[in-house]
């Protein structure tokens, strides 16, 4: 039986690869050099990957794709995507070139402001909490000069503060709620910096608070963080074109797939089980291209899907329709994203990918993320509308079948021939890699 080891952080990187490698694998120079082998030459680089994270071992490496033609608001954009997922990167190109022939994507920002609240819990009288709070509020900002300063001249900083009552959802449990204008940063260090400032004033200020008893002075502060949910950070993304301009050479009837792609929409409007799927297929995109642009996909998912059930049942986020002849695709969706600070200004290929999409504001960042997210949707509903999901996808994961079953070089290729007039299935490439062999 493995024992707990203590020190463990304190050790150096070799040091900590002999512990894991004597203590889990038989092989272990082999486990060994798996790890070395995705470590950078370039020792520099390799230092700034390691001070990423605590305990870095190697580096963990993902694919960076490109899906060209993304027409949106009248500007060409090629878009970095770092995913593993087959056929999500051929998906988003082929949307984009579909609708760059139609107009192209239109997208706005709706909002940007963020949130953050100090939760605490008082056991004393909600309006002497009330006259307190309106005698401190300034404060609040007073002291938080110092953080928001910088903030300020740009623009940006603390857009209000407000006291809520959530007692009736736990016992003596109130926030101080706070919303935020972050500009070009995601702003969690700010927003996180301003919170902590706050819960300090406020408790503070409570001792010296006259209208208190002594009870009432001890507010008890749980803890001060930014929140996730943005419902008004709000990004919207859509396509339109007149239905008969549907047409293509692989889809059926313009007329009839309209139809069916608003009934697709629909169905995952109101069926929670299809929604959790749609929306995870509107994610692949969304999240290739907020990991490509070092920003953090798992808030951006957290968000996301909370936004879905905003309004108590959880739903597409997006939505379809056909009006006077006219195809309308669209979806708001909540976003904070930056473009700088953080993993952004850090790794090189985050620096890379912005770089690529010519430099954007957090707004059109936003605009853009959004898009692909609309672009792998209407893939992948006019994919399961039309010729179904697999025919496409099972095609793109052919390679990782052949390279699961140590197919030759010469092997792929007559494999990927050979499956362009075939069926593509797990037991399909295994007979058929077998007969070749023979």
């Amino acid at each position: 039986m493995n024992k707990p080891i203590t020190g463990f952080s304190k050790l150096s990187k070799s040091e900590k690869i002999d512990w894991i490698v004597d203590t889990y694998f038989d092989e272990k120079q082999t486990a060994k050099n798996i790890l070395k082998q995705y470590w950078n030459d370039d020792e520099k680089l390799q230092q700034l990957h390691d001070e990423f994270v605590e305990n870095t071992i190697t580096n963990y490496y993902l694919p960076l794709g490109v899906a060209p033609n993304f027409l949106i608001n009248g500007t060409l954009y090629t878009v970095p995507m770092a995913i593993e997922e087959s056929s999500v990167v051929a998906a988003a190109s082929k949307a984009a070139k579909f609708w760059l022939d139609r107009g192209g994507f239109k997208a706005e920002v709706i909002s940007t402001t963020k949130i953050g609240q100090v939760h605490f819990i008082y056991t004393g009288k909600i309006y002497i909490l009330n006259r307190f709070f309106e005698k401190v509020k300034p404060q609040l900002f007073a002291d938080t000069e110092s953080i928001t300063k910088s903030m300020q001249k740009r623009g940006g900083g603390i857009l209000d503060i407000q006291l809520v009552d959530k007692t009736e959802k736990l016992e003596d449990y109130y926030q101080l709620h706070a919303t935020f204008e972050t500009l070009d940063a995601m702003g969690a260090n700010f927003i996180n910096s301003c919170l902590e400032q706050f819960a300090k004033t406020f408790k503070s200020e409570a001792q010296r608070f006259d209208g208190f008893s002594d009870e009432e002075k001890n507010i008890e502060i749980v803890m001060s963080i930014l929140s996730n949910y943005v419902p008004n950070c709000l990004v919207k993304a859509e396509v339109s074109c007149k239905v008969e301009d549907l047409k293509d050479n692989e889809s059926m009837d313009a007329h009839d797939f309209a139809q069916k792609f608003v009934q697709a929409v629909n169905i995952a409007e109101v069926e929670p089980y299809r929604a959790v799927t749609h929306n995870k297929g509107i994610m692949n995109g969304i999240d290739a291209v907020v990991l490509a642009t070092g920003n953090d996909f798992r808030a951006v998912e957290a968000g996301v899907h909370a936004y879905a059930s905003k309004d108590g049942t959880y739903s597409s986020l997006t939505h379809a329709e056909i009006n006077n002849g006219m195809f309308t695709f669209w979806m708001e969706i909540p976003l904070a994203l930056g473009t700088i600070g953080g993993l952004t200004s850090l790794h090189p290929l985050a620096k890379f990918a912005l770089e690529m999409l010519q430099k954007p504001s957090a707004k059109e960042l936003m605009q853009i993320v959004a898009v692909a997210g609309l672009a792998q949707n209407f893939a992948a509903l006019r994919s399961l509308t039309t010729t179904g999901i697999q025919e496409g996808h099972m095609k793109m994961h052919l390679m990782n079948m052949l390279n699961q079953m140590n197919a030759t070089h010469d092997e792929k290729s007559k494999m990927v021939e050979h499956f362009k007039t075939h069926v593509v299935t797990h037991h399909a490439v295994e007979e058929a890699l077998r007969d070749l062999r023979l």
